[in-house]
Parts: C-alpha cells; structure tokens; sequence
C-alpha cells in the first residue's frame, strides 16, 4: 500500500527534500528556479519561504512520514483567475510507484473543493514523458504543445500544456 499524503512542510523537512532534490534528474524537468546542485540550505529557504504563504499552496509529498518532494498549486489572478497551475516532483527513488498518480489526485482536490477553482493545468517538458502520463491518469487532457518554447540545459525543446475543467464547475 502507499501511504503518502500532502502535508504542509515542516523545518525538519529540509534534510530529506534537499537529499531527494539533489538530483540532476529532477532538476532537468523543472524550471530554472529549481537549484541544482541542491543544498540543505536550498531546501531550508525553500521551506521557509512556502510556509510564510497564505493560504498555504506548496505541501510536502510525505511518504512514511518523510518528506520525499514537493507539490504545490499556483493560484492565477487577474483574467485568469478561477485558474491554477500545479506543479510537482519526488525523489528519483519513488518513481514509478504510483506516488505521482496519487499526489496529482490529491493536488486537483484541494485546487477544486478547496480553492474553488474551475480550471487546473499543468506545463510538461518535451521529454517528460512520466509526468505527462500521471496527468492523463488523472483526467488531464493535452491542449497544446509549444514548439521551442523553452530552453533547458542549453536545449531548446517543445512545453506541453495539459488541463482539467473541474467536473461540478463545467459549463
């Protein structure tokens, strides 16, 4: 069984989200913003700066009792308010255990019960191919692929963009 939850971060969580993300792996499908190498003071800026939000939109992917990754939802404003984009990643050690599939689910229902929204969506790297597949598990459609939009380790490649209309909310 997999026992992994969605919980706000703790301090004593930076040893263990610096160890899982310090991985060039995890770092090559994310936005540049994410440091590689990672450092325990990465994570504890990390953890200082998320648990100051308000309302609270970053949580720790918790396995066990540890802190393996991190998930979160980016509230949109302005015209595109009633929107949000997620974002996540865990430790390379979890992949492909069903821990993705699971916090995604857990992500839509807090941006849809708790935040109200009416559209959630998520930006995937050309050559991310697990991430795509966790959000089709979980009812994300592809809407659009970017050609060259974005560029990587020095390479450009395509971003897919994939959402979900909350169910209760459609039209």
């Amino acid at each position: 069984m997999i026992n992994t939850i969605l919980r706000p971060f703790q301090l004593s969580d930076y040893k263990s989200i610096a160890l899982n993300a310090n991985n060039r792996l995890i770092w090559a499908n994310l936005r540049d913003r994410f440091p590689y190498p990672y450092s325990e003071e990465d994570a504890l800026q990390f953890i200082k700066m998320v648990t100051a939000y308000s309302p609270s939109t970053e949580f720790a992917v918790d396995f066990n009792g540890e802190a393996i990754g991190a998930a979160g939802i980016i509230l949109k404003d302005d015209v595109y308010s009633g929107s949000g984009e997620i974002g996540y990643w865990i430790g390379q050690e979890y992949w492909g255990k069903g821990i993705g599939t699971k916090i995604v689910a857990e992500l839509l229902r807090i941006a849809f019960d708790d935040f109200k929204l009416y559209r959630v969506y998520a930006e995937v790297f050309d050559n991310n191919t697990a991430s795509a597949c966790v959000l089709e598990k979980n009812g994300f459609k592809k809407e659009a692929t970017l050609k060259n939009a974005i560029i990587k380790d020095g390479v450009r490649q395509n971003l897919s963009i994939y959402s979900i209309i909350n169910p209760r909310l459609q039209m």
